[in-house]
C-alpha cells in the first residue's frame, strides 16, 4: 500500500498511545514503526488522529488567550500598565493553514483506500475529517475570503519537479462559502444524530451550524458590502460577493439552522426559570447535561486544561499568585438593556450632574437584563459563594461637595475600607482590577480551577442552539420574513425575562448578538460581516464606541447624612486602554502574505494592501 498518510501525524497519535515504559519503541524511526493499513485498521489510531486535527482548529477569541478580550469593546486589560493598541493588525486571527488540510486530504485518502472498516464507519470517519477540513475553510474565508480550494488532492514535491501544478489560484469569496456549504450538503448525513460526550466531536447538527453559519456570512457580506459607497472588492471576485448572490444565501443559511431548530435534540435553556441569571451561566458553562452546546473545544484534566479562570479570577477568590489579568468594560455592560427600558445606560447622575445614591453597589444593576449578571460580576455580586468587592474609594462630604479619597488596594481607615484589595484602580499595579468588573462567563467555579498546578476544564462552546435561533431570525429578517424573524428574536429574549419586541431592523440583531454572544468569538465577525466596524470603532476620540470605558464604585462617608453609607458611581475612560479603537478599510481582510505569494504567484494580494 502506498504510504499516502503523513508519518508526522502518526507519530503524534502513537505518543498518545503508547505508554512510558516502551522507551524502546519510542526511540524508533516512526516509519518503521506503523503502515498506512495498521493505522486504518485500528479504530483507536483512527480516533487518535482526529483528536489531533481537532487540537489545531482553535483560533480567533478564545479562552486560551485572555488578551483576545482585551482589543475589541468587551474587556479591557488590567495586567500593569497601559497597553497603546489603536490600530489592528493586518494578520489579526487570520488563519493559513494548507499544512493541516494536507493532513487532512492525506487521512482521507488512506481511510478510502482501506478495506479493514465497513462502509458505514467510513463514510462516518471521512465526514467528521471532511467536517474540521470545511471550519479551517471557514476560518480562512472569513479573514481573508476566496482562498485556494485544493479538494482533496495530497501534493507531493521531488526537488526539482515543475512546481506550476501545485500553484492553485484563490477562487472567489463566493466560491469558497459555496464550498464549504456544499460540503456539509454532502456528509452531515453520515454524521451522529445524538449529542457527543462534553460536545467535544462533531455531530450531524454542529455540521449544520456550521452551514448556517458560513451561509448567513456570505449573505450578509453579499448584502451589505455592496451597500457601501465603494464595495470592497477585486476584480476577479476573490473579495466581494455579488448582491444578487445574497438571497441564496440567506435561505441556505434559514434552511440550516431550522433544521436545527426542528432536530429535537437541542433547546435554549430553561432549566432555572426563577433565577434567569444563573440559567444563562448554567447554558453555556455547565457541561453535565447541557441542552443547549453542540459544539465546544472541551478541556479535560490533566493534560487538557485552560488558564482562562487563574488569569482572570478576581484577588478575594484566587487560589494561587495569578489573577485580575482583564475585566469586562463598561461599554459592553451598558448594552445590555433593562427589563423595562431598552436604553441599557446605567442611571450614575441625575439630570443635573448630580451623584444618584444606592443603598448597595448591584442596586445600579436592578432590572438590567439578567444575562448581565450571568455574564459579568459586578460589584457586590456572588462567585462561588462570596460577595465580590469592588470599590474604588471613598466620596467624603466637605463643604456640600464631594471629595474623593483612594487608598492602596485592601487599605482600611476609621470610615472602613477605602480600596477594596480588587479594586478598580488607575495605578499601574499588576493583579488589580482596572474596569469595575470581572469575567463570570468562562470563569469557572470549582475548587483549583485557578490554580497554576490544575487550571479550568471549562470547555469553549463554538456552536450552541442560541446561535441556530440568532441565525434563523436574521435571515428571515432579509428575506423580509418579519413573522418569523420576530418569532426567532423573541425566543432569545424570551428566555432572558425580556419583553417581545412588535418591529425589528438590523440594529436589534447587533444588539441581541451582542450581549447573546458576549466573549464567544462572534463580535469581531459581526461587525466585519455587516460592514459595521469601521463605523463603530472609527479611532475618534469624540466616539464613546470607540473608547473604552470603566465604571468606579464609591463609598459614601458622609456621617449625620441621609446619603452615609451609600454608593455613587463614575464613568470614566479605562486608563489601562488610552487610545480609541481603529478599524480601517483594510481590516475588512487580512492581508495576503509575501511569502504566499512568492511560493505562488497565483495568489492575488486583497484590497488596500
Amino acid at each position: 500500500m502506498k504510504k499516502l498518510f503523513s508519518n508526522k501525524i502518526i507519530w503524534i497519535a502513537l505518543i498518545g498511545l503508547l505508554s512510558t515504559g516502551c522507551n524502546n519503541i519510542l526511540d524508533q524511526d516512526p516509519d518503521k514503526i506503523i503502515s498506512d493499513e495498521q493505522v486504518f485498521s485500528d479504530e483507536i489510531m483512527i480516533n487518535s488522529v482526529l483528536a489531533n486535527f481537532y487540537g489545531r482548529v482553535h483560533w480567533g477569541q478564545n479562552t486560551a488567550d485572555s488578551y483576545s478580550y482585551t482589543i475589541l469593546d468587551e474587556a479591557g486589560k488590567s495586567d500593569g500598565g497601559p497597553d497603546n493598541i489603536q490600530n489592528y493588525g493586518d494578520d489579526l486571527w487570520r488563519v493559513y493553514d494548507y499544512t493541516l488540510i494536507r493532513s487532512i486530504n492525506q487521512f482521507l485518502a488512506g481511510l478510502r483506500s482501506t478495506n479493514a472498516l465497513n462502509m458505514t464507519k467510513k463514510l462516518s470517519y471521512e465526514a467528521e475529517a471532511r467536517f474540521l477540513r470545511a471550519w479551517v475553510y471557514f476560518n480562512m474565508a472569513r479573514g481573508m475570503g476566496g482562498m485556494p480550494i485544493v479538494g482533496d488532492e495530497v501534493f507531493e514535491y521531488t526537488p526539482g519537479d515543475d512546481i506550476t501544478a501545485l500553484q492553485y489560484a484563490r477562487s472567489t469569496e463566493s466560491e469558497i462559502y459555496t464550498y464549504i456549504i456544499k460540503e456539509i450538503d454532502e456528509i452531515h448525513a453520515n454524521l451522529g444524530d445524538s449529542p457527543t460526550i462534553n460536545a467535544g466531536r462533531i455531530n450531524k447538527w454542529g455540521a449544520l451550524m456550521l452551514k448556517a453559519r458560513a451561509a448567513v456570512y456570505a449573505g450578509s457580506l453579499a448584502n451589505y458590502n455592496n451597500k457601501m459607497p465603494n464595495p470592497i472588492k477585486t476584480t476577479n471576485g476573490e473579495v466581494g460577493i455579488a448582491g444578487s448572490e445574497a438571497q441564496k444565501f440567506y435561505e441556505l443559511a434559514l434552511g440550516a439552522a431550522e433544521q436545527v431548530i426542528n432536530g429535537g435534540k437541542y433547546q435554549l435553556s430553561l432549566k432555572k426559570p426563577d433565577d434567569l441569571s444563573r440559567n444563562f451561566y448554567e447554558a453555556i458553562n455547565l457541561k453535565e447535561n447541557n441542552v443547549e452546546v453542540i459544539w465546544a473545544r472541551d478541556y479535560k484534566y490533566p493534560g487538557q486544561t485552560v488558564e482562562f479562570t487563574k488569569n482572570n479570577i478576581a484577588p478575594s477568590l484566587a487560589e494561587d499568585i495569578d489573577r485580575a489579568y482583564a475585566g469586562p468594560i463598561l461599554n459592553l455592560v451598558e448594552d445590555f438593556e433593562y427589563i423595562n427600558d431598552r436604553n441599557g445606560v446605567l442611571k450614575n447622575k441625575d439630570a443635573n450632574g448630580n451623584y444618584i445614591f444606592y443603598d448597595n453597589p448591584l442596586a445600579i444593576f436592578q432590572d438590567k437584563d439578567p444575562r448581565l449578571s450571568g455574564s459579568i460580576i459586578l460589584p457586590g455580586s456572588v462567585f462561588k459563594g462570596e460577595v465580590v468587592t469592588l470599590q474604588a474609594g471613598q466620596k467624603i462630604l466637605q463643604g456640600g461637595s464631594y471629595v474623593t479619597k483612594i487608598g492602596q488596594p485592601g487599605t482600611s481607615d476609621a470610615n472602613g475600607l477605602i480600596t477594596a484589595a480588587n479594586g478598580p484602580i488607575t495605578s499601574n499595579l499588576q493583579y488589580v482590577n482596572k474596569s469595575g468588573f470581572f469575567f463570570r462567563k468562562f470563569l469557572d467555579e470549582n475548587p483549583g480551577a485557578s490554580t497554576r498546578g490544575r487550571n479550568s476544564e471549562m470547555w469553549f462552546p463554538r456552536f450552541r442552539f442560541a446561535e441556530a435561533v440568532m441565525i434563523a431570525s436574521e435571515a428571515a429578517f432579509e428575506l423580509n420574513n418579519m413573522g418569523k424573524a420576530l418569532g426567532y428574536l423573541n425566543q432569545i429574549r424570551s428566555r432572558a425575562g425580556l419583553k417581545a419586541l412588535n418591529t425589528m431592523s438590523l440594529a436589534d440583531i447587533v444588539q441581541e448578538r451582542r450581549v447573546e454572544f458576549a466573549f464567544e468569538d462572534h463580535r469581531y465577525w459581526d461587525l466585519k460581516r455587516w460592514r459595521l466596524a469601521d463605523k463603530i470603532w472609527n479611532g475618534s476620540t469624540q466616539n464613546p464606541d470607540a473608547i473604552q470605558y470603566a465604571l468606579f464604585p464609591y463609598k459614601v462617608v458622609a456621617p449625620g447624612n441621609v446619603n452615609h453609607g451609600k454608593w455613587v458611581f463614575d464613568k470614566q475612560p479605562f486608563t489601562n486602554s488610552p487610545n480609541p479603537r481603529f478599524f480601517q478599510m483594510k481590516n475588512y481582510y487580512n492581508f495576503i502574505n509575501q511569502d504566499w505569494i512568492n511560493n505562488n504567484p497565483k495568489m492575488v494580494r486583497n484590497p488596500y494592501q
